[in-house]
């Protein structure tokens, strides 16, 4: 499949290790991908240079083959985007916004349109500087999506969304997937990237640290499974047969292992002569996959995190 969009080496610093650093990536036509990171880890600033509202210090970006600082004008005109912050205009109300968009777009027919304000049970009629966080967020998504464009980026698209709207948007996204938009979303929350994305990138600091294929993730060639033996003889005895161990907890008898998918009925023979408090299969999720990206990436560059007063782990300190 083309990449719809490419990043190759974008740079762009502002002093004091904030911005963004050699990112590169592509997105290929109907793919979904995604971005996670905490505040201020870039996700804004690599997207803003998407839509040509950045111009890069380094590198260049492609969409549809047009650079997007020079060609940002031409490049829009295949582009519904929902921004992180939205600031609408002095209009009296949501439906008078709407219509000014299909105005703007050239957009006759709004069908869509209504299809979206129904399923977010959007109230247009509500003056637009008095609509709350969530309301504002249910405008913009129509404002952005009502034009049927094929590439969709959005900015954290469900924050002030509560979690049946939120669930209902995650539905209408993959609905564009289905009909086979390329949509770049960036979010905090992994369950809502896991749910719709092909791909996503971790972003830390202005760099990333990994992209996860989802698929892969979930057709992983091992399962994981934590087994506690009811004595602790039982679990000394479990040790020889040599099955790879990723955690111990010895005061609970407790072993959390790796077996590969191949070997996972043998395993069940083995505990046949072992008296079980309980196995249980330990999934994997984008969550837990990033985590231990970061544990190792902390590990190999030589980074500890410091507790706060809280207990909570703060921003990462180098030894």
């Amino acid at each position: 499949m083309e990449d719809i969009i490419k990043v190759e080496n974008l740079t762009k610093d502002y002093g004091e290790n904030k911005g963004v650093f050699n990112i590169s990536f592509n997105v290929k036509k109907g793919e979904v991908f995604g971005f996670v990171g905490t505040n201020g880890s870039g996700k804004t600033t690599i997207i803003r240079h998407i839509m040509g509202f950045l111009k890069p210090q380094k590198g260049e970006i492609k969409v549809l083959g047009l650079d997007s600082w020079k060609n940002s004008c031409e490049i829009k005109k295949n582009v519904e985007y929902i921004p992180g912050e939205i600031a609408f205009p002095d209009l009296r109300d949501g439906t008078t916004f709407l219509k000014n968009q299909a105005e703007l777009l050239g957009l006759a027919d709004m069908s869509y349109a209504n299809k979206l304000i129904e399923k977010l049970q959007l109230d247009t009629s509500a003056n637009l500087k008095r609509m709350s966080k969530g309301m504002k967020q249910k405008t913009a998504i129509v404002a952005a999506l009502m034009a049927d464009k094929d590439i969709i980026i959005l900015d954290e698209p469900t924050t002030g969304l509560d979690p049946l709207m939120r669930e209902t948007f995650l539905d209408i996204i993959l609905e564009e997937k289905s009909k086979g938009k390329t949509i770049i979303m960036s979010s905090q929350m992994f369950d809502e990237l896991e749910i719709t994305c092909d791909r996503v990138a971790l972003i830390l600091d202005g760099k990333i640290i990994d992209i996860a294929d989802i698929k892969e993730l979930k057709n992983l060639p091992y399962k994981l499974f934590k087994i506690e033996f009811l004595s602790h003889e039982d679990f000394i005895k479990f040790k020889k047969f040599k099955y790879k161990i990723v955690r111990v907890q010895e005061q609970y008898n407790q072993f959390t292992i790796q077996v590969d998918n191949s070997k996972i009925n043998k395993l069940f023979k083995d505990l046949k002569n072992f008296k079980l408090k309980f196995i249980s299969e330990v999934k994997k999720d984008l969550e837990k996959h990033f985590k231990e990206v970061l544990t190792e990436f902390y590990k190999k560059n030589d980074i500890v995190l410091k507790p706060t007063k809280s207990g909570k782990e703060d921003v990462k300190h180098d030894k």
